[in-house]
């Protein structure tokens, strides 16, 4: 259905109602035409045709009859017959030439319409929208960019350089290699930009899975459906900005060609091979020489980075999720059963809602609410010193009572005690021994003190 064909279906349905409300007298006529954006006037005269021959009345003519500009239908057909047998395969442009030569007097709009129509030519695709260069953020820390770059950076292996940089200034604070781009590569970029500067303002990133979930490729994204990285910008009141064609990223993709340009090179050069030493070759050499070489003043005196108010950022940092706990006060996570230690406040956790931390080096923490319940290792070994106190008092005692056991007081010693006053510290540390097989005194750990320490 063309356009104006839809507009006049609306209009004859806008009337309708209108002429219902009138003939109900719930309307003026004043009323009626301002519904219609007309005057009260031509509201009578659609009331008459509607009146008079119904819905047909109301039909604009103009619509009906053929333009007196119109071409033959010979003409149309005798083009498209000649490109068909003589000219097939031509560019329009092309065929336009000869069919002025043969003294045609069409346009070339309308003879590549026509070819177009008889599908003699397909139409070209669209040449894109008229992009203007965006200007550069006024101030370190407005906005940052981070992209990540797939690339033979040493001979037979494949890297992703995670790059971080500022958009005012070109300055790049965070430049390292992953074996894979995702979730945890852009924490860790993230994490030194706001462990040496602060806080920013926005993150410009592309529409990675890691970092914006969409509906369908290429498609847009959902704000509502975060991700682990979106949750995370969320909590730091960081906006991310989403760039939806290479173009929209030109600063970046820029930077990363002279990055593949240069650093193969210089690992190269350095007879670097390994990923750790060319990720420690970039921050002590590369990294301040490419900054130094490449950076560029701001186009205002000031910075927008502001002190990071959150502490340690690695929880917030990291991936979370939800899981509830089991009767065994067990927490099920990724195959691992996660223990929860004793606490000395509470019974138990079971059913309780608690939240399970994953950071970069895939260590794990369990926290109910802001309070943390225990740290445990990749392989859901919990970590003693992130144990509650209690616990790793009684793993201390207990360590010590293995490796040095007690024995009950001699004869001799218990005959000193009572002569020099001291058979109150003997009393409480025979209390305090466990039940042992003595011989010649009575149990220290189980006689009563009349029986050890007899007159008292």
């Amino acid at each position: 259905m063309r356009w104006t064909e839809l507009l006049r279906e609306l209009r004859m349905k806008k009337f309708t109602e209108a002429y219902a409300g009138y003939a109900a007298r719930r309307l003026t006529q004043e009323e009626a035409a301002l519904l219609l954006n007309v005057c009260p006037r031509t509201f009578r005269r659609y009331m008459a045709r509607y009146e008079e021959n119904g819905l047909e009345g109301l039909t604009d003519r103009r619509l009906e009859g053929a333009s007196a500009r119109r071409a033959p239908v010979d003409e149309v057909m005798e083009l498209t017959e000649k490109y068909r047998t003589r000219h097939q395969g031509w560019a329009v442009k092309h065929f336009y030439a000869w069919y002025k030569r043969e003294g045609g007097s069409r346009s070339y709009t309308w003879v590549k319409n026509r070819l177009q129509d008889a599908d003699l030519v397909k139409k070209s695709p669209g040449r894109g929208k008229h992009r203007k260069r965006r200007t550069r953020a006024p101030w370190p820390g407005m906005m940052l960019h981070q992209d990540g770059s797939t690339h033979q950076w040493v001979p037979g292996q494949y890297w992703d350089l995670i790059v971080t940089m500022d958009d005012a200034t070109n300055e790049h604070y965070s430049i390292f290699f992953v074996k894979e781009e995702g979730t945890a590569s852009s924490f860790a970029g993230v994490k030194e930009v706001i462990e040496s500067r602060g806080l920013f303002s926005s993150l410009y990133t592309d529409r990675g899975s890691h970092y914006w979930h969409t509906a369908q490729a290429g498609g847009k994204v959902d704000r509502s459906q975060l991700t682990q990285f979106g949750r995370a910008m969320r909590q730091l009141n960081i906006q991310m900005i989403p760039a939806y064609s290479p173009e929209a990223r030109g600063r970046s993709e820029r930077m990363f060609s002279t990055h593949q340009s240069r650093l193969p090179k210089e690992l190269a050069l350095a007879g670097i091979t390994d990923m750790a030493d060319a990720n420690r070759y970039i921050k002590e050499q590369y990294l301040p020489s490419f900054n130094k070489e490449f950076m560029q003043p701001a186009q205002e005196q000031g910075s927008a980075f502001v002190r990071n108010m959150y502490g340690d950022i690695g929880d917030i940092l990291c991936e979370q999720h939800q899981r509830t706990v089991g009767k065994d006060n067990c927490v099920s996570f990724d195959g691992l059963k996660l223990q929860i230690p004793a606490v000395k406040d509470r019974l138990h956790f079971v059913k309780a809602e608690v939240r399970v931390h994953r950071y970069p080096d895939q260590r794990l923490a369990l926290f109910h609410g802001p309070r943390l319940l225990g740290r445990y290792e990749p392989d859901g070994r919990p970590v003693e010193s992130a144990l509650p106190c209690e616990e790793r008092k009684k793993k201390r005692t207990q360590a010590h009572q293995r490796k040095f056991p007690l024995e009950p007081p001699s004869s001799a010693e218990l005959a000193y005690a009572t002569q020099e006053g001291k058979a109150g510290a003997l009393r409480a540390a025979a209390r305090a021994l466990p039940s042992c097989a003595c011989s010649g005194i009575a149990c220290h750990a189980t006689a009563a003190p009349e029986e050890i320490f007899p007159g008292e």
